[in-house]
């Protein structure tokens, strides 16, 4: 499903020092109902990898194909169809609209996609209810508590039943328990939908659902090394 091969993103070095090395050489692979997780601290480039797969970003080189199709060859226009249909992307930040519900913020992409509003809510509803949102579906999102928000943004992600997923830090606002239900569910939907998912993460309980893990440190792919990648998440 994703593939990634010889990915290069660097940026220009402020006052004359040396580039950021964001990502570098990166070769990677997700299959159709696959969890991978990935490991690194703030700065590594997790995010930076994160937006060149949703074609948010141009790579400097490398290839990014997503069943099959080439994701750096796209037009604007097609990256955001891209995105809009194919592509589930949990970012950090959760691109809610305070003024609306959280039924409504988590139908905003099968609306965007042309559903009326009934449909819409419809399909999300299950997907509320497995977040244990059911009696917050009606809240507007700034009456909703930051955990809250965050499982908001995965309904939304997952709305559309995109065949990859996208997710920065989806348990970033959850406490422990919570987090933990939330990776159990991503699990559980990428096997039944069959959804390729990569995850970034400081959260030492996500390699326990994974089906790989991997780290990133200094833009570059390396060994997962559980002591090195827990004591990296404690400092941030």
């Amino acid at each position: 499903m994703l593939e990634v091969r010889d990915l290069v993103k660097h940026y220009p070095g402020i006052g004359g020092d040396e580039p950021v090395r964001a990502v570098d050489e990166v070769s990677l692979g997700v299959e159709r109902g696959e969890l991978v997780v990935l490991y690194g601290p703030s700065g590594s480039g997790k995010t930076t990898l994160l937006k060149l797969i949703a074609a948010v970003m141009t790579p400097d080189r490398g290839t990014i194909r997503v069943g099959g199709r080439d994701v750096s060859a796209m037009s604007e226009r097609e990256a955001a169809r891209y995105r809009l249909e194919q592509v589930g992307f949990v970012l950090q930040t959760f691109h809610l609209i305070a003024g609306l519900s959280a039924i409504d913020n988590a139908a905003l992409k099968l609306m965007g996609g042309g559903l009326r509003v009934r449909e819409a809510h419809r399909r999300v509803t299950p997907l509320l209810d497995r977040l244990g949102l059911d009696e917050r579906a009606d809240h507007r999102a700034s009456e909703l508590s930051m955990g809250e928000r965050q499982r908001v943004a995965i309904a939304k992600a997952l709305s559309t039943s995109p065949s990859l997923l996208l997710a920065d830090e989806p348990t970033g606002s959850l406490d422990t328990r919570r987090g933990r239900e939330v990776l159990a569910l991503l699990a559980e939907l990428c096997r039944e939908h069959e959804t390729a998912v990569l995850l970034v993460t400081h959260d030492p309980q996500a390699a326990a659902f994974a089906d790989r893990v991997h780290a990133l440190r200094d833009g570059r792919l390396v060994a997962y090394e559980p002591d090195v990648e827990i004591t990296s998440a404690a400092t941030f």
